[in-house]
């Protein structure tokens, strides 16, 4: 297709124009130990008679209370596979500052093997030169993966496996709904409506949130059939002003001029003491902000009365768009790569136990709603929905190296707009200029 045409283009115009100076490394970690439910694995023999492999991997995985560590499913593959040892290790810093850390280590010959990145972010790593290409090792995993598996794609070089999807859904409390006689919407029409009848009770059922706006409005965009970056003739076509994305912008200009959302920061003890307090009683939200989002409401009055339905829908396109979601990437200089992608696809494939992190995984299989979704959520089987969401992610969406400068430009506008001085179209506009300015900056053609 004409979007991985463009994008194998962008590599090899990105290694020139970069040279590909970056050099990196594996680390050498000590292995881990403990113990957790096995699985039927194969035992490499890459790695020579007597040859103990070590591997690092840095992620960013909540590790929650509830929920199977980290370290713990590593442990099982260390006791099985002593010939190739692992090491996790937990970044606790924003997925930005992780990507910060990486392109410092590698320039030091210092990365771990393997890293979690966004699939908005693998673009932008692998034309820096910071990511192996792995795409013979990736393809004898293949058939282990969903749709997802292209994700981790860059112009048809695999760079590592997908890890979970991000899709968006909706999150209510069904008993404060019932109160209000609200149900739940289907259509952003129905949303909208509810909204306003919501907040005439000083309640609401949105969060505008300024600090989410570049993968969090973008997924709305998808959901109703936008595509932003496109190729013609071998150039980016950025376009993040089109009829579909206007339509999420005037949904959102209507929720705004009508005071019918609230503009709480996402990450922020503003949001949690909105959620604590029932003043919000719903919100649009990606599918990973299952595992945690309702853990403030553990022991309130208020625990089990929410659920998880599909996103409504956006113009009448029913689909929803991604909202991060991320993969295991193999590191430039991994001294490895074989085995560290045999623990990938291994890693990757613990669905049960990736699901326990909040995850919706990108690996095949029926994934159980873990004990704590279940108590949270009043025994919902809200995997199964997230399944269907899954299944509902707009086909065409991509994003361009160079999108996380985009983001928090679109976060700045936000703010503006939240306090009255700019329009929520205003956000896409800044959304395009910054978008084809960091293509420019990078040295990549862009169609004008």
């Amino acid at each position: 297709m004409q979007m991985k045409r463009l994008l194998a283009v962008t590599g090899l115009l990105s290694a020139a124009a970069l040279g590909l100076t970056a050099c990196g490394g594996s680390a050498t970690p000590a292995a881990t130990t403990g113990s957790s439910k096995a699985v039927e694995s194969k035992p490499s023999t890459d790695s020579g008679k007597g040859e103990v492999v070590e591997i690092e991997y840095l992620h960013r995985l909540p590790d929650g209370e509830g929920m199977t560590k980290v370290a713990d499913i590593v442990a099982q593959w260390n006791a099985e596979h002593p010939e190739i040892q692992v090491k996790s290790t937990k970044f606790d810093g924003k997925a930005p500052e992780m990507i910060a850390k990486l392109e410092q280590q590698v320039s030091a010959n210092s990365a771990p093997c393997l890293a979690q990145v966004g699939y908005g972010e693998a673009p932008e790593l692998f034309v820096k030169g910071l990511l192996e290409d792995v795409t013979s090792e990736a393809e004898k995993y293949k058939d282990k993966f969903s749709g997802a598996y292209g994700q981790m794609s860059v112009g048809g070089t695999m760079v590592g496996l997908p890890q979970d999807t991000g899709p968006l859904i909706y999150m209510y409390n069904e008993a404060e709904f019932a109160k209000l006689g609200i149900t739940v919407p289907t259509t952003s029409d129905e949303l909208l409506a509810a909204a306003k009848t919501a907040a005439a009770a000083g309640k609401y059922i949105l969060d505008f949130e300024t600090d989410e706006m570049g993968y969090w409005m973008s997924a709305q965009a998808a959901s109703a059939g936008a595509v932003w970056y496109t190729a013609k003739d071998e150039k980016w076509v950025v376009d993040t002003a089109d009829a579909k994305t206007a339509v999420v912008a005037d949904f959102w200009q209507q929720a705004l001029d009508a005071k019918a959302t609230l503009t709480l920061p996402r990450w922020t003890d503003e949001y949690d003491k909105a959620l604590v307090d029932g003043t919000l009683i719903g919100n649009i939200a990606p599918a990973w902000e299952v595992g945690f989002a309702l853990d403030k409401l553990d022991g309130t009055p208020a625990e089990g009365q929410w659920r998880v339905a599909l996103l409504p829908t956006f113009g009448g396109s029913a689909m929803t768009g991604p909202d991060g979601g991320s993969g295991v990437a193999v590191m430039k200089g991994c001294a490895h790569k074989a085995e560290a992608m045999e623990f990938n696809a291994w890693f990757n494939t613990q669905i049960d136990a990736l699901a326990s992190q909040g995850l919706l995984p990108a690996a095949k299989g029926s994934v159980s709603t873990p004990e704590k979704t279940l108590k949270q959520f009043g025994n919902q089987d809200v995997f199964k929905v997230l399944s269907e969401a899954n299944g509902q992610l707009a086909p065409e969406w991509g994003y361009i190296p160079g999108f996380s400068a985009v983001g928090p430009r679109m976060n700045e506008k936000a703010t503006e707009v939240a306090a009255g001085t700019a329009k929520v179209v205003d956000i896409f506009t800044v959304a395009k200029e910054v978008s084809v300015q960091s293509l420019k900056d990078a040295g990549l053609p862009v169609a004008e």
